[in-house]
Parts: C-alpha cells; sequence; structure tokens
C-alpha cells in the first residue's frame, strides 16, 4: 500500500505554480490587445503582475486545505485570489504611476483570471480525487470510539472515495463499549500502539469524551510516540453539525454552533436580489411554457390548471404553494402524497412530474417572498406534524424560506419518503445547506438541478 499520503503534499505547490502560469497567460493574452504593452514596458508591467501573485501565494500556503473541499468553494477561494490580486496591482500601479492605457488589458486580464483560476484549481483537484479513487494518495486513518459520532465520521470518510480516506476501524475504551456492529471492530486501546506499528496508519480520530483526560492523554502519546496525528471529534449530533466557529474565552475554547451563512443581513440581501431578479426573468417569459401546459392540464381531466396547497414555509408559517395541478381533482391531494404508479396522475401529470415542469409556478412564490429558488423543499402541513415529532432537528430546516430546488433534491433525497431513514437523510441534507450556504453553493444546485431534469430523475413521479 504505497500510495498513502504521496502526493498530497504537493497540492498546494502545484495549485501555486498553476496560479502563476495562468497569471502569465492572462497577461500575454491581455497584452495583444494594448500596443504599449508590447513596446518597452511590458518587462516592467510582466514583473508586478508576478509579484501581485506572491501575497496570493503567501494567503493560501496557510489556508489549511480539507481533503473533503468541494468545487464552489474552491471558486470562492480562486476569485477572492482574484479580488486579492487586483488590489496589490492596482496599488502598485497607482504607486509607480505606470497605468496601462488601454482599459481593455484590465479586463481581458482580469476576465481570464476569472475563468482560468478556478478552472485550473478545479482540475487540480480533480486530478488529485482521480488519483484518490484508484487508491493511491490515500490517507489511512483509526477511529478510537465506538459512539454513534465515531459511526457517523466513518460514514462520511468512505461516502466519497474522492476524499482519500482509508478507515482501518474501530478501537473502544476497555472492550465493555465494542461495536456490535457497524464497521470493523480492531480491540481496545491497549491493542492501539501494536497496531500502528504493524500497519500504516496516518491519522487517529478521538470521539470518546473530552473530560476522560487520562484517556485522551494515554491516545495522544501514542499518537505522538509513532508520530500519527491526533484529531479530537466532539461528540455532536448529526444535525447540529453546523459550520462552527471557535472562539475563546480567556483560555477556554468556545465552540459556536448556531453560526448560519444567511444570518449576515448582506448574504440574506443578497440572496433575495438574486431571487427577485431570476422571478422576475423567468415569469417575463413564462407565457412560452405555461400557456401550452395549461392547455395540456385543460384536456387531460376537467379542474383548474394550477394546484394550491399549504405547505411549511419560513420560520414554520404556513403559505400557498404554487403548482401545475397533475392529478385528477381528489380529496386527498393535502394528505397523501404522490407514490409510483399513483392512479390519481394524469398522462400529462405524470410528464410534468417526471421533467419538474409542474414546480415552475413556485417562481411566484419566490417573487413574493415566500420561497427562495434554492432551499429546502416545502412539506405539506400534516408531513410537518408527522416529522416534527419522529426526527430530531427537523424544525431546524424552517430557518431559512424553502426553494423550489434545494441541496437534498440534487443528492437524490426528493420524490415520496416511504420510510423514516430518507427523510432523515433529507434533513440532514437540508441542514447541511443552512450551515455551509454560499452564492456559488446555490449556483452550483440550479446547474445540478437543470443536469438532472435532463438526465431524468428516478424519484420524479
Amino acid at each position: 500500500m504505497n500510495g498513502q499520503g504521496k502526493y498530497g503534499k504537493y497540492l498546494q505547490t502545484i495549485e501555486m505554480l498553476t496560479g502563476f502560469f495562468v497569471v502569465n497567460l492572462d497577461y500575454i493574452v491581455a497584452g495583444i490587445f494594448d500596443e504599449d504593452i508590447l513596446g518597452f514596458r511590458w518587462k516592467v508591467t510582466w514583473l508586478i503582475v508576478n509579484v501581485c501573485f506572491l501575497p496570493v501565494a503567501v494567503v493560501m500556503g496557510r489556508t489549511p486545505i480539507p481533503r473533503s473541499l468541494h468545487i464552489d468553494k474552491i471558486v470562492r477561494l480562486a476569485l477572492q485570489a482574484v479580488v486579492l490580486h487586483a488590489l496589490c496591482f492596482f496599488s502598485i500601479l497607482t504607486f509607480l504611476d505606470s497605468w496601462v492605457h488601454n482599459v481593455s488589458f484590465y479586463l481581458w486580464f482580469y476576465l481570464l483570471m476569472v475563468i482560468l483560476l478556478p478552472l485550473g484549481w478545479t482540475l487540480c483537484r480533480l486530478f488529485v480525487k482521480k488519483l484518490r479513487r484508484k487508491g493511491r494518495n490515500y490517507s489511512a486513518a483509526v477511529i478510537v470510539g465506538t459512539n454513534s459520532t465515531a459511526l457517523w465520521l466513518r460514514e462520511e470518510m468512505l461516502s466519497d472515495p474522492g476524499y482519500g480516506y482509508k478507515c482501518w476501524g474501530f478501537f473502544s475504551r476497555d472492550g465493555s463499549d465494542a461495536l456490535a456492529d457497524g464497521g470493523p471492530y480492531l480491540g481496545t486501546i491497549d491493542d492501539l500502539s501494536e497496531f500502528i506499528r504493524c500497519n500504516e496508519v496516518r491519522e487517529i480520530y478521538y470521539t470518546l469524551s473530552g473530560e476522560d483526560y487520562e484517556t485522551m492523554h494515554r491516545v495522544v502519546k501514542i499518537a505522538d510516540d509513532n508520530m500519527v496525528h491526533f484529531y479530537y471529534v466532539p461528540p455532536l449530533s448529526r444535525y447540529v453539525s453546523r459550520a462552527a466557529r471557535l472562539s475563546a474565552i480567556g483560555q477556554v475554547p468556545v465552540l459556536n454552533i448556531r453560526k448560519y451563512p444567511l444570518s449576515s443581513i448582506v448574504n440574506r440581501v443578497l440572496k433575495r436580489s438574486f431571487d427577485i431578479v431570476t422571478s422576475s426573468v423567468f415569469l417575463l417569459v413564462s407565457p412560452l411554457i405555461f400557456v401550452p401546459v395549461a392547455v395540456a392540464i385543460k384536456i387531460s381531466s376537467p379542474g383548474p390548471v394550477f394546484f394550491r396547497q399549504r405547505r411549511t414555509g419560513y420560520l414554520g408559517q404556513e403559505f400557498n404553494c404554487w403548482k401545475f395541478r397533475t392529478m385528477r381533482v381528489n380529496a386527498d391531494s393535502d394528505k397523501v402524497q404522490a407514490g409510483r404508479n399513483d392512479s390519481r396522475v394524469t398522462r400529462v401529470g405524470e410528464f410534468l412530474r417526471h421533467s419538474s415542469i409542474d414546480e415552475l409556478p413556485q417562481f411566484i412564490n419566490v417573487l413574493i417572498g415566500d420561497m427562495s429558488v434554492v432551499g429546502p423543499r416545502p412539506h405539506m402541513i400534516k408531513h410537518t406534524d408527522d416529522y416534527r415529532k419522529l426526527i430530531d432537528k427537523y424544525m431546524t430546516r424552517h430557518l431559512i424560506k424553502p426553494g423550489i430546488t434545494g441541496w437534498a433534491q440534487v443528492k437524490g433525497f426528493r420524490g415520496q419518503t416511504e420510510e423514516l431513514w430518507q427523510m432523515e437523510k433529507r434533513v440532514e441534507n437540508d441542514v447541511w445547506y443552512i450551515e455551509n450556504w454560499s452564492f456559488l453553493l446555490d449556483l452550483k444546485i440550479m446547474v445540478l438541478t437543470v443536469i438532472n431534469v435532463f438526465r431524468g430523475e428516478e424519484n420524479a413521479f
């Protein structure tokens, strides 16, 4: 097993070199549109654009790179790098009074940088992920603890081969808490040191209580003696696993688990502005879709074109959610969710559901402020009343406005929920979205939604 961590340590260096390559390529292309650059000052300006990338490289070098970094976050980091480079570049040009007179140079340079830098870094990550999926560049780990946090941690480690984790299994404190099921049990802490010496182990994840200082100190010493990285994983429920912020009161670390990106007024304004613009543009052209759909619905069965249903929205408030009618008029539409081969669904309605066209009237809800383009899907009132009693943190998903599409939907958790675990996974993904919201994440979800519509979704019925 010689693939453990062989290339990961070079990733930041490769990304920095990619950045310098992009900067120089941008300079060459942008210089074509400015004759002054091609003259005697091209060397000076070329030196400046490279010098201005040094602060970006320094910031990158000091920023820890998690193995599970998502593409939308890579794009966000790249855009931040572009902004930092621009600030440095314009500051130096102002100080030297050496501005390029042709504005097209700046436009081409930074337009290309906005496109190529995220693309370059994303390709680097995709290449590393490809290596990891082939069993190379992995990080071998063991978990100390057999509680729910330990099981959840291993589940997440192995959820995507691109993360590059090989989890050997679990060690318990003294054997009394050995695993009944859920993963390979390797023994007690007494066996940990010998296991590390006989197997490739790069990381130890400790999920037991931090109050047990003696046990924790013992495991830390084993990690230090064997030159293995030690990580403490606090025993938090998967439904309160927020993008926490660590602060301190004196010397005591304090973990804030109730900080949401959309608690910021700036982020809320950005999201709402995007909703207004998107819904307005769509509704302006909506007659091209709405008119033929309305005619088809009227022909397929008697009843109204639109279906209006009370659903749970922001902060648990009820609202009228609009859809195209896909069923024959029936008394159970507000109580019984549509299932596979549901006799109530018309032939036209089957097509509308499978293509998600039935959801398009919800752009009206977005425009008036009941919904957002992206967010947790709103549930029927009956579902809310039932599941809030069965699923921990179910109501947390109502801390933001519901959406036409959401993270849970693009992850495959849409449609009928026949078993409780399906709704639990949906809630888990909804809470993750609330904790990790970003504008780029919304764009990513919208792109994935469009791809899924054209590809066809198994659970859309």
